[in-house]
């Protein structure tokens, strides 16, 4: 049986690249009914989308969403940095699908301020390209790790995320997961705001924070690459759904076709990455299938 909630908030799907874990995010969508869906930016990857990988799957969670749309649902697209493309469409309605770059709402007497978070992160606005060459070695560091965990599964280890070490032990990326948690928080209270909904670190987070202008209850859905999280709102509360610690995952079998199947044409991995096979005009096409 569905479950039924009033709003969820889902960020950092990254459609398009290794890391996304598309197979778990339709089991969770098939197991809800949603009033209101907020897609909280980088739900495309058009950053790393010059390669031939779009697997079936990806496609399936467009279509699911689409579906819901046709359903009832209100789908809210917020654009993020890998999806900026889709800025110059802000503000397009298209039936129950909205376009935007930030939302703002009133729910309960509180104020939402709900936005991907980038504007935030200044490797992106000073040096563009040299964040989406990041993004490229975090995709190939998500694929490498694949492998190796896939190693550790048949030695009975458990299984390990390279991102996440990384982030926890390097100095830098724990401050600037702090330093952006604190403007976004800050700046949502100097303003009014009750509430602050982001997305972009790939971090989960529902806390309640105080500052000089006020309080402020800041929120992060996390990411479908690593987290597997989104935000639930019911009942006039917010949780943090994580798939992996659900009863959705008991029994979860992982079904990825090896990169040499047909949904990559046979290719090598050196040519999946190097070689740019896919644009936006045929990615639409396919979406017409």
């Amino acid at each position: 049986m569905k479950r039924s909630i009033p709003i969820v908030v889902i960020s950092d799907v990254h459609l398009g690249t290794y890391g996304c874990h598309a197979d778990e995010l339709l089991v969770y969508l098939n197991s809800i009914e949603v009033e209101t869906l907020i897609i909280n930016g980088d739900f495309i990857d058009f950053w790393q989308f010059k390669k031939t990988y779009f697997p079936e799957s990806h496609l399936k969670v467009i279509q699911k969403i689409i579906k819901m749309s046709t359903s009832g649902t209100k789908v809210y697209y917020i654009t993020g940095n890998h999806d900026d493309r889709l800025r110059t469409f802000s503000d397009l309605s298209l039936g129950n699908i909205h376009l935007r770059d930030k939302l703002l709402l009133q729910l309960n007497n509180k104020k939402y301020w709900i936005f991907h978070g980038d504007v935030f992160d200044a490797s992106i606005r000073i040096a563009p390209a040299l964040a989406k060459m990041g993004g490229k070695g975090y995709d190939t560091l998500i694929l490498l790790n694949r492998w190796i965990n896939k190693i550790r599964q048949r030695l009975g280890k458990q299984k390990m995320s390279f991102s996440k070490k990384l982030k926890s032990s390097i100095k830098k990326a724990v401050k600037h997961i702090g330093d952006f948690e604190k403007l976004a928080i800050t700046l949502a209270a100097k303003q009014g705001y009750d509430y602050v909904i982001c997305g972009h670190i790939h971090e989960p987070a529902n806390r309640k924070e105080q500052t000089p202008y006020g309080s402020v209850h800041y929120l992060n859905s996390g990411d479908w690459v690593e987290s597997l999280t989104s935000l639930e709102y019911d009942n006039e509360t917010w949780s943090v759904f994580n798939f992996m610690d659900s009863t959705l995952y008991d029994g979860f079998e992982v079904k990825r076709k090896d990169l040499s199947a047909s949904n990559i044409n046979h290719q090598s991995i050196e040519n999946i990455i190097l070689h740019e096979q896919i644009g936006i005009a045929d990615f639409m096409k396919l979406l017409d299938n």
